[in-house]
């Protein structure tokens, strides 16, 4: 049995808020959780402009690509976050689930991409001491903590 705690992101398309918050659980988290993204309808590839501006931040998103969101992947996880997917998302009783109102990169510019990666990123970094308290977070990709 694993002992780190899985998380799942899930919005629709998978292809940008999700993918975001998953990468960058994953640099901070040091192996210390397991994070996973899914939308409730994947479309084909993550956005051009989110992993643009993730390159940047040196977070690399090559292997990343849209996934569906499966009751089962809900049920493996501790946590659900949800990025717009609402209603669509599968509930599982026991799941714990936190919606996290972010507005959808795909089709944005740099600098929206940019505040919105912003905010995921500092909506990850909360949420990882809160989850494993004993955490040392590596400074933020964006310069600042």
């Amino acid at each position: 049995m694993n002992d780190r705690p899985q998380i799942v992101f899930a919005c629709v398309r998978n292809g940008g808020r999700s993918v975001a918050a998953r990468v960058l659980t994953e640099h901070y988290a040091g192996g210390r959780v397991v994070a996973v993204s899914a939308g409730t309808q994947p479309g084909e590839h993550i956005h051009p402009e989110v992993a643009r501006v993730l390159e940047q931040l040196g977070i690399d998103t090559s292997r990343e690509h849209p996934k569906l969101l499966t009751r089962e992947t809900v049920a493996a996880s501790a946590l659900a976050i949800t990025l717009g997917c609402g209603e669509e998302c599968p509930y599982v009783p026991g799941v714990k689930y936190v919606d996290w109102p972010v507005d959808d990169p795909g089709g944005q510019d740099e600098a929206t991409v940019r505040r919105i990666v912003a905010d995921l990123d500092a909506r990850v970094r909360t949420l990882l001491v809160e989850l494993v308290p004993d955490i040392t977070l590596p400074p933020s990709v964006l310069g600042r903590d």
